[in-house]
C-alpha cells in the first residue's frame, strides 16, 4: 500500500529527491519515506542519511551493492543484497560467511579476490563467472582448473599443474593455447586445429593426421606444413594444388 502524505512539504520533498537523490543533504526532518526514496534512485544517498535503519539499508545495497561501506550496522541479508548486486562490494563486508561470499563470486568472480577463506565451491563458483578468477586462487584442484579453462581457455597461462584433461578443455575453447600447453599429445592438437586449422602453426610434432584434420578446417593452415614431403602428401590427399619451388 502507498503511503499517503498529508502534508504538502513531504510531497514537494518526495518529489526533489526523486528528481535528485542528494536533495536529502539539504532536507533537515528526513522521514523514513524520504530517506528511502532518495536510496532508490541513489544507493550512495545512504551516506546522508540521518537515522539508517534494515530496510533504507537494504534498498541502498539493491541499488547499488558498494553503498555497503556506508551501512553503519551491517547484517548478513544487507551484506547478501549488496554482493548480489555487484560482488566486489564483499570488500567491505565485516563478517564474511560462506553463503555470503558464493553469492559475491557468483555476481563478480573478481570478487575472490576479497574472500578470507577460500573453499572449492567458493573458488568454483568463481571460475565459472570468470575463469581469470583463477589467479586468485590460493590451492588450485584439477576440478577448479578445468571450470576455469571452460569458461576461458586463455587462463591456462595460470595453471600451476597441467594434465592433458585441463589442455584439452583449453584448447576446445581457444584453440590458440595450444602455444601454452607443456606437453603436447596428438589428442590435444588435434582438438586445437579442429577448432581452428591456423593453429597448427604452434604444433610441435605435425603428424600426418593432425596436418590432414588442420587443413580440412581451413585450406589455408597448409601454409604451416613445416616438412616438404608431408606438404605434398597432405595436398594430394585433400586435392589441393601446389606448387613445390
Amino acid at each position: 500500500m502507498k503511503a499517503v502524505y498529508k502534508r504538502q512539504s513531504d510531497v514537494s520533498v518526495l518529489k526533489a529527491v526523486r528528481k535528485n537523490a542528494f536533495a536529502i543533504m539539504q532536507i533537515k526532518e528526513q522521514t523514513e519515506a524520504i530517506s528511502l526514496e532518495a536510496v532508490r534512485q541513489n544507493g550512495f544517498a545512504l551516506t546522508w542519511v540521518e537515522k539508517q535503519t534494515e530496510a533504507i539499508c537494504l534498498e541502498a545495497v539493491r541499488q547499488n551493492g558498494l553503498a555497503l561501506m556506508w551501512v553503519e550496522k551491517q547484517t548478513e541479508a544487507i551484506c547478501l543484497e549488496a554482493v548480489k548486486q555487484n560482488g566486489l562490494a564483499l570488500r567491505f563486508v565485516y563478517e564474511q560467511t560462506e553463503a555470503i561470499c558464493l553469492e559475491a563470486v557468483k555476481q563478480d568472480g573478481y570478487a575472490l579476490m576479497w574472500v578470507e577463506k577460500q573453499t572449492e565451491a567458493i573458488c568454483l563458483e568463481a571460475v565459472k563467472q570468470n575463469g581469470l578468477a583463477l589467479q586468485f586462487v590460493k590451492e588450485q584442484t584439477e576440478a577448479i582448473c578445468l571450470e576455469a579453462v571452460k569458461q576461458n581457455g586463455y587462463v591456462l597461462r595460470f595453471v600451476h599443474e597441467q594434465t592433458e584433461a585441463i589442455c584439452l578443455e583449453a584448447v576446445k575453447q581457444n584453440g590458440h593455447m595450444l602455444q601454452f600447453v607443456h606437453e603436447q599429445t596428438e589428442a590435444i592438437c588435434l582438438k586445437a586445429v579442429k577448432q581452428n586449422g591456423l593453429n597448427l602453426q604452434y604444433v610441435k610434432d605435425q603428424t600426418e593426421s593432425v596436418c590432414l584434420e588442420a587443413v580440412k578446417q581451413n585450406q589455408k593452415a597448409v601454409e604451416q606444413i613445416r616438412d616438404e614431403a608431408m606438404f605434398v602428401a597432405v595436398c594430394e590427399k585433400l586435392a589441393i594444388e601446389y606448387l613445390v619451388e
